[in-house]
C-alpha cells in the first residue's frame, strides 16, 4: 500500500503520566521525531512545540503557571493548551493532540 504524504501520522508513545505531576513538563520526541514539551495542568496532559520562537529555549525547561509556560532564556510566554501567546501580538507554538491511554500518553499531529 503506497505511503500518504498527507496522511496525518499515527500516535506514538511519548509517557507515562505518572512521569509528568501536576503543574510539572517532560521534554519527549513525537512522531517525525519531532521535540515536543508536555505539560500536565491540573491533571489534563497538553503538548507544544519544545523550542520557542524567539531563540530556540526550551520551553519544557520553563516555569508553569496555570496553562501558561514562561521561556527560561527570555521570558516569552505562551498557552500550554492551544500554544497562543498569552499577550497580544507574540508568536506562537505548535500544539499537538494528546490522549492518554491506561496511564500512557500519546502525542499525534497539529491540532490546528
Amino acid at each position: 500500500m503506497p505511503h500518504d504524504p498527507l496522511a496525518r501520522p499515527p500516535f506514538v508513545r511519548v509517557a507515562e503520566v505518572s512521569e509528568i505531576r501536576p503543574g510539572t513538563s517532560k521534554l519527549v520526541v513525537g512522531p517525525f521525531d519531532k521535540p515536543m514539551a508536555l505539560f500536565n495542568v491540573n491533571g489534563q496532559i497538553f503538548a507544544i512545540n519544545a523550542v520557542c520562537p524567539h531563540r530556540g529555549g526550551p520551553l519544557a525547561a520553563g516555569t508553569l503557571t496555570g496553562s501558561v509556560v514562561g521561556c527560561p532564556w527570555h521570558g516569552w510566554t505562551f498557552d500550554v493548551t492551544t500554544g497562543q501567546p498569552d499577550h497580544p501580538g507574540g508568536h506562537s507554538v505548535a500544539a499537538y493532540d494528546v490522549k492518554v491511554e491506561g496511564g500512557v500518553v500519546y502525542v499525534g499531529w497539529l491540532t490546528r
